[in-house]
């Protein structure tokens, strides 16, 4: 009926980490409005590192998130590092990326296998799916037991890292204990492989757009640690200049920043971002399996097929790390020496879930006076919405509960990290007539 407001409100998405809810106002059969709800409480980390020495801050940082920890540290060590003109040791920068490649295992792992494959196989969640396919959710497990056997063992423990160090590390790790890494990672090579011709035939929506990707861009390694911010339309910037193309805005249904480009529109970060933008560098293995699915142009358009893109970074993952591993020689000294000077540190690297920017005022003191950190939860959160405003006509049609799960998969493709907690859902329509000004 004209002049007649449909609303969808779903309330705790589940199977993503943290709480959020989604909002749709739908007006005379188009979405007027589509809000992803962020509601959790600030938790303030930027003026936690307040008043803190760098090496007091990448402990801190390390704690936003249980899941992207490392994330957190190396684009903050970056950043001191580049301010303070720190040349690291080649075995340092190797041991990172190592540290690297063990979260991106274990997050990937849980997001592919626990979180958004019930959902093209038909279950509510893992444990339903673990009732009938044991084996299936067996693997993921394994898979990401080998990523956090890599960070427990680099990092002191799993979750929350604590030996990574502006210069290096508190302590380095014997070449006897990367060794005894590789039979694990050697099965979860083979995982990760099987991981990709897995999901590689699941079925999703058939939907399609052509949104903006940005990515870190390295012309000798798949992005992680370094290289240049870049996009599909030709920008590239240095790691500490996100700044000058991008900007947070509030918001007033979200708890969280959402960030724009300079002509105040949405990009996409992520797994499908580096994909697309550097597949060139995936590990010949990883290239191999990308090429074998055929998916290059599907992960581009279809945010659904992101889970393959996430599987393809699982491979190159495990088989980077074991080429690090059999590579490796301790370096000289757990760190070298650097000396603090006043200015700003600035760098991105390349989370599980897109690139992450910090940005700290160092005063002469030492100490951080101020910080702007920026997840790629918070920067994905407008193409989210652009997306679920787009896709959301083709299933308001159907049953509730058909549309509430079309809706919710489509915000577990990006595998947003709210916080570190799930939740089950509830959806509620409510109609409002409304008057009309034209």
């Amino acid at each position: 009926m004209p002049g007649t407001d449909l609303r969808f409100q779903v309330q705790n998405i589940s199977r993503v980490e943290g709480e959020g809810s989604l909002h749709l106002l739908v007006r005379d059969g188009a979405v007027a409005e589509a809000r992803l709800q962020i509601f959790e409480a600030p938790r303030y980390f930027e003026a936690l590192v307040a008043g803190r020495t760098p090496n007091e801050v990448l402990d801190i940082v390390a704690r936003i998130c249980g899941i992207c920890p490392v994330a957190y540290q190396m684009s903050a060590v970056h950043a001191f590092e580049d301010l303070f003109e720190v040349e690291v040791e080649p075995a340092t920068r190797a041991l990172r990326r190592l540290l690297y490649c063990g979260e991106w295992i274990e997050s990937h792992a849980l997001h592919v296998y626990l979180l958004h494959a019930p959902d093209f196989l038909g279950y509510p969640s893992a444990v339903e799916l673990a009732r009938d396919h044991r084996d299936l959710v067996a693997d993921g497990l394994r898979l990401k037991k080998a990523g956090n056997r890599i960070v427990a063992t680099l990092g002191g423990r799993a979750i929350h890292p604590v030996s990574v160090r502006v210069g290096g590390w508190s302590k380095a790790p014997r070449r006897a204990d990367l060794l005894a890494l590789r039979p694990e990672l050697e099965e979860a090579l083979s995982l990760a492989r099987s991981t990709v011709r897995i999901v590689a035939g699941l079925e999703g929506p058939a939907f399609e757009r052509e949104p903006r990707l940005v990515a870190l861009h390295h012309p000798g390694e798949y992005p992680m640690n370094a290289g240049r911010i870049a996009s599909n339309d030709g920008l590239a910037l240095p790691p500490q200049a996100w700044d000058q193309a991008f900007h947070e805005v509030q918001v007033p249904w979200s708890n969280a920043l959402q960030s724009r480009d300079s002509d105040g529109l949405p990009y996409l970060l992520g797994p499908a971002a580096r994909i697309v933008l550097d597949h060139e560098q995936l590990h010949p293995l990883a290239r191999e399996a990308l090429d074998e699915t055929g998916a290059l142009e599907s992960i581009r358009r279809n945010p659904y097929r992101s889970i393959v893109a996430r599987a393809i970074e699982l491979v190159h993952a495990t088989a980077e790390a074991l080429d690090i591993i059999d590579a490796y020689l301790p370096p000289d000294a757990p760190a070298v020496p650097w000396q603090s000077r006043p200015g700003t540190a600035a760098w991105a690297t390349e989370a599980p879930r897109g690139l992450l920017f910090h940005r700290y005022e160092v005063g002469d003191d030492g100490l951080v006076a101020a910080a702007t950190i920026v997840p790629p939860t918070a920067q994905n959160q407008a193409a989210i919405e652009a997306d679920i405003a787009t896709f959301a006509p083709s299933v308001l049609g159907l049953p509730i509960d058909a549309a509430t799960h079309a809706l919710e998969q489509l915000i577990r493709s990006y595998d947003p990290c709210i916080s570190c907690a799930t939740h089950f859902l509830d959806l509620s329509i409510h109609h409002e007539a409304t008057e009309l000004v034209s």
